[in-house]
Formats: C-alpha cells, structure tokens, sequence
C-alpha cells in the first residue's frame, strides 16, 4: 500500500512539475510578446534611434553620435491628443530630425531658424530673422572653405537659370516666389533649417523648406559616440559596411567618446 501511495505521490509531483513548466513557458512567451508591443510601441510613437552622417552640425553633433530622437515632442499639427499630452510648438533654434524632401527621403538633422511667417536674411554670414540679428552661439565658420556667395548672402537676387548650377533645381524653379524685398519668406506649415557647420552644411539655403508632416521629432540625448573622420555614405556595398563594423567592433572601446554618452542635445 506504501508503494502504491509513494507512486501516485511521484505521478502528482511529476504532473505538477510539468504544469509548471507549461505555465513558466507559457509567461516567458507572454513577457515577450508585451515586450515587442511595447518596443513597437516606443519606437513607433516616443522614441527612436539616428545615428550623425555628416559634419553638417559639427561642433554640436559629430559623425558617429548615436542619438536618442523624441517623436513625442512637437505639436501643432492640431490633432485631439496634443490636449492630452506635453506637447510643444516648433521653436527657434530647436534642433529636428526629418525627412528630406527628395531623393528618396533620408532623414536629415538640422537646426530651426525660421518658423512660418518668419522673414529670413543672410549678410555676410549674419542671419537675420524679422530684422532681428539672431544670436546663434552654436555656430562655427569653416575658414578652409572656399567662399559661397550664395550661402554667405542670402536669399539670391538672381534669375532661375543661374540658380540651378548652385541648388537643387526644384528649388531653383521655387525659391524666388518666396522672396520679398530682399527677404525670404516662410509659407505657412513650412521650416527653414540650417546645419551649425554653416559652411559645411547642405540645408534650406540649397533645397528649400522642410515641412511640418516630414518632421520626425528632436534629439534629446546622445546614448552612444564613436569617432569617425569621414562623412558617411549611405550609398556603400553590404561588404563595405560588414568591413566598417567589424573594424569598429575591433576598436570599440579606444574609439568610443565616452565623455558624449548621455550628452544632452541642445
């Protein structure tokens, strides 16, 4: 009878055994299932990943920041949630990330120095923004740089033809439309942007306005460095790129800045 009672002892504890396994399985599941929602989530609605390909915003961003971009920033698009959450209105000088508005739509970095309505003009490299000098701290001129007319003093005073061996020609067929008494105007839901390397950066002077529905959001912070000298292309082979990674990850910690992890951006 003992021996009867010890085996459906053993049966009972093996069932129960097995029992937990399928439940512990079944809860590992479930946690990853919510943690690819939420990760979806997160990436598609708060925040995602932008790593610096250019000098363009040298010295604020370098190539090589990894950047942690706040889509759950900017409101004003007039949609019945920006009541329910902390949104905010597009600023001067807020830095943004969005889509270029050609060539397949990079995402591009760039800082605000026009908001709609606004009036822009560029003499001598100083910017002015509704007869106002902006004071832009975060700027740096690139002495090397051969001098641009164009970039130095803006907007042109020229005919569309010439116009189309400096810029994009969409633009060059657009930008005097928008141009009053020497001043670039603003058109409504539209941005003008421009990189702090001034003399290093292909921005609004070059291809026109950024608009509102192609802005993704703003960096908040820098969560990863590493030093790059070079500009990055983004038309390079698979093997190119496996070569470039598995050179960095040889190199990882000499080459990483690690004074610039969680740098905020301003």
């Amino acid at each position: 009878m003992a021996d009867v009672t010890s085996v459906r002892g053993a049966e009972v504890a093996a069932e129960r055994s097995e029992e937990r396994e399928h439940v512990s399985v079944w809860e590992y599941l479930e946690s990853l299932l919510v943690t690819i929602i939420l990760a979806l989530f997160l990436t598609t609605f708060v925040v995602q990943s932008f790593k610096i390909p250019s000098q363009s915003m040298e010295p604020t961003l370098l190539v090589g920041d990894h950047l942690l971009v706040n889509k759950f920033i900017f409101g004003g698009t007039g949609a019945w949630y920006e009541k329910l959450f902390p949104y905010r209105s597009i600023r001067h000088g807020d830095i943004i990330v969005f889509r270029f508005p050609f060539d397949d739509h990079p995402y591009y970095v760039k800082r605000v120095i026009g908001l709609p309505g606004d009036r822009i003009k560029i003499t001598d490299q100083q910017v002015y923004v509704n007869d106002r000098l902006l004071n832009e701290p975060y700027v740096v001129h690139d002495p090397s740089v051969p001098y641009d007319p164009f970039g130095d003093t803006f907007p042109p005073v020229t005919s569309r033809y010439i116009l189309r061996s400096t810029v994009r020609p969409e633009w060059a067929d657009q930008i005097l439309d928008h141009v009053s008494n020497g001043e670039l105007i603003v058109p409504p839901e539209k941005y003008f942007v421009m990189g702090d390397n001034r003399d290093r950066s292909f921005d609004s002077r070059f291809w026109g306005f950024v608009d509102r529905s192609a802005i993704m959001g703003g960096p908040v912070a820098i969560y990863w460095s590493i030093e790059s000298t070079e500009d990055v292309s983004e038309d390079v082979s698979i093997g190119t790129r496996m070569r470039e990674f598995a050179d960095t990850l040889m190199h990882l910690p000499s080459r990483t800045r690690w004074h610039r992890i969680f740098h905020q951006v301003r």
